[in-house]
């Protein structure tokens, strides 16, 4: 074998090496990605319950119902819309302390096949001025705020308004 078909052999080789490893990276990175959805784009994606998202948007008022789950730990069920749609949260667990009606919060969890949600964690904003920004681009988005406008609107001037009757369960 002559040196220029070794030294081509080696840089081959080396260019698989390194294109395995990037595979095999973007694989790893892929399969823990998780992707932020508004009730609106969950409704419009559908996207199946064997892979983790967040969900994320402002709790329904009047929507939150807490109780004991059957292994006696705290449970809680509550509606998360960006306006024109809601879908409904279930979480067993303690829910955060800034956690309330009217607040922004992101859920961390799977979409069951009834079109609920089933959270694993549950984020609350931390303060009256802080939204998070996956939900302040969905808001923009669905047209309830313009930021030239001022702050975001109180969620209990839109979030209530009557759907369109695909509200995700």
């Amino acid at each position: 074998m002559t040196r220029k078909k070794r030294r081509l052999m080696v840089l081959l080789l080396a260019g698989l090496g390194l294109g395995t490893a990037t595979a095999l990276t973007l694989t790893a990175f892929q399969d823990n990605l998780v992707f932020f959805l508004s009730p609106s784009d969950v409704i419009a994606q559908r996207p199946t319950g064997d892979r983790a998202i967040r969900l994320g948007g402002l709790v329904e008022t009047g929507s939150v119902e807490r109780r004991t789950g059957a292994d006696g730990r705290p449970a809680a069920t509550f509606r998360i819309s960006d306006g024109p749609n809601a879908i409904s949260v279930t979480y067993a667990g303690v829910l955060p302390d800034l956690f309330r009606e009217g607040q922004g919060v992101v859920t961390l969890g799977r979409l069951l096949p009834d079109g609920s949600f089933r959270a694993t964690e549950v984020l609350a904003r931390h303060d009256e001025t802080y939204m998070p920004p996956e939900v302040a681009d969905a808001l923009r988005r669905s047209g309830h705020w313009n930021p030239s406008q001022g702050a975001a609107p109180p969620a209990e001037t839109w979030n209530t308004a009557p759907r369109n009757g695909r509200s995700g369960g």
